[in-house]
């Protein structure tokens, strides 16, 4: 029996598997975009009663940073054990003119990474549970 895939962050991203993207508001007075949405809790300067609108970011940008964690975080995160190394991609969209930070996507090592490089969002099992797969976005290059 499969599992159903759930976002393992409700309302963060959508669950299109060819085409996962972000979600996050957008000031149509202003131009300005927040992510996470539901932490988004400022305006652009001198919009501070703007209505902010639900909008699908981009989903490649490049790559502006990153930096490989061998340490084991603390809780809440879940980490595998025995814990492993993992990398963290910081993408800037380019539109949207924001950086958004999410793991690399599996079968990418930062050894293949350049900064400047053209990166895509992807999903990918974050965890499971007896009843479902709870789905996270990371990022991999586009040509990988």
């Amino acid at each position: 029996m499969s599992k159903n895939r759930v976002p393992a962050i409700e309302g963060w991203f959508t669950l299109d598997e060819a085409s996962p993207q972000l979600l996050g508001l957008r000031d149509p007075g202003s131009g300005s975009y927040f992510f996470p949405k539901d932490v988004a809790v400022s305006h652009a300067p001198g919009y501070d009663d703007a209505e902010l609108e639900e909008v699908a970011l981009s989903r490649t940008g490049k790559l502006w940073s990153y930096t490989t964690n061998h340490y084991k975080p603390p809780e809440p995160y879940m980490a595998p054990d025995p814990f492993e190394p993992y990398t963290v991609a910081a993408v800037e969209l380019s539109q949207e003119r924001m950086v958004v930070m999410g793991q690399l996507a599996p079968g990418v090592s930062a050894e293949q990474l350049e900064v400047g490089m053209e990166m895509e969002l992807v999903l990918d099992t974050l965890y499971e549970d007896d009843e479902n797969e709870y789905v996270v976005w990371k990022w991999k290059p586009v040509a990988a």
